[in-house]
């Protein structure tokens, strides 16, 4: 009896634990099974934790072209959320204003391209990343929204190129921060900054060799964050 009764709470204990990894992963990557999504991955990493996201290739191929070469080059490196609407955005400042770092000249020329609107039928939900633009629908450049809610009334009218696959923590953690109102935008009283950014791909064929692609990105990005900052405090 003491053997059965052992053997039972090791298979409850098993049981527990593989339902809590199921909840917790699922948890974490909610929105990674979306049809839409490629196999390329990018994280913010902020100061307030990490939000991870994939692109719409076929729906937004252009869109997603240029803001994938943005972070390839860095660009998104101490940048920040300049606006935070619960419920409706969290919106990424366009980098040639928003960054605190410099340019250098091949960062300032993809930043200065303007997208032609790739307006498609993919519904405005939380976690969907959508293009921010002037009333000129082909003037979308380097700032996005991350939803917060569902906004039906965007549909169709900004172009939708990705979504979250992890960090929904983090943006609930935004939603709860002090903000002020200036005009339209709702705007957190601190700076919400962008430390850091890296990218990779989940299909990729060797782990060992993605790692070692991440590290090489992680160190430069944080090598050039650590210039800028010698630069200004010097």
């Amino acid at each position: 009896k003491r053997k059965m009764a052992g053997l039972f709470w090791h298979i409850a204990a098993a049981l527990l634990f593989l339902v809590t990894a199921a909840s917790t992963a699922g948890a974490s990557t909610y929105y990674a099974s979306d049809p839409n999504l490629g196999s390329a991955r990018v994280v913010f990493q902020l100061n307030h934790g990490d939000i991870e996201f994939g692109f719409f290739p076929h729906v937004a191929p252009k869109t997603v072209e240029h803001i994938f070469k943005l972070v390839q080059l860095g660009c998104y490196n101490t940048n920040h959320f300049f606006r935070v609407d619960k419920g409706f955005v969290a919106q990424v400042a366009d980098v040639m204003g928003g960054r605190k770092a410099p340019m250098n000249k091949e960062q300032e020329q993809q930043a200065e391209k303007s997208i032609v609107g790739e307006f498609s039928t993919v519904k405005h939900v939380r976690g969907i990343l959508s293009m921010g633009r002037y009333s000129d629908p082909d003037t979308a450049s380097s700032s996005f929204s991350i939803l917060l809610g569902d906004a039906p009334h965007l549909d169709g009218q900004y172009a939708v190129f990705g979504r979250v696959t992890k960090g929904d923590d983090t943006l609930r953690k935004l939603e709860r921060l002090p903000t002020h109102k200036e005009g339209i935008f709702v705007m957190p009283i601190e700076r919400i900054e962008i430390l850091s950014t890296y990218y990779y791909d989940i299909d990729a064929e060797s782990c060992e060799a993605e790692k070692s692609i991440l590290k090489r990105r992680l160190s430069e990005s944080a090598s050039e964050v650590e210039r800028w900052r010698r630069k200004c405090f010097a």
